[in-house]
């Protein structure tokens, strides 16, 4: 039997989530974000193995691929904590009404 909202029943977990700011900061993580992220970590690998591959390929130096691989996967890892870094380094913790966090399932 439904008996309505899953959030009607649970009006802490709302509150909680109304509480952080709407400015610019918290826009910059959408729903997105995780494919971007993944796709940075991806053209990374691609493009430093790539030119690993190329002059590991004139040079006769095969481990040169991996090897720009790793660094392509370090500067990649590196780009993403520079452009999105900490939730709370973006904008102000959110407030709550009794100054102390709402119980959710992760007490």
């Amino acid at each position: 039997m439904i008996t309505g909202m899953r959030s009607a029943r649970r009006p802490e977990r709302v509150s909680a989530l109304r509480a952080y700011p709407d400015d610019a900061a918290s826009e910059r993580l959408t729903k997105g974000t995780g494919y971007t992220v993944f796709s940075y970590l991806i053209a990374g690998m691609l493009a430093y193995g790539g030119i690993g591959w190329l002059i590991g390929h004139f040079a006769h130096i095969s481990l040169l691929f991996p090897i720009g691989m790793l660094v392509g996967l370090a500067i990649s890892v590196g780009w993403i904590i520079y452009r999105y870094g900490r939730p709370h380094e973006l904008g102000t913790p959110p407030t709550h009404e009794l100054g102390t966090p709402p119980k959710g399932d992760d007490r």
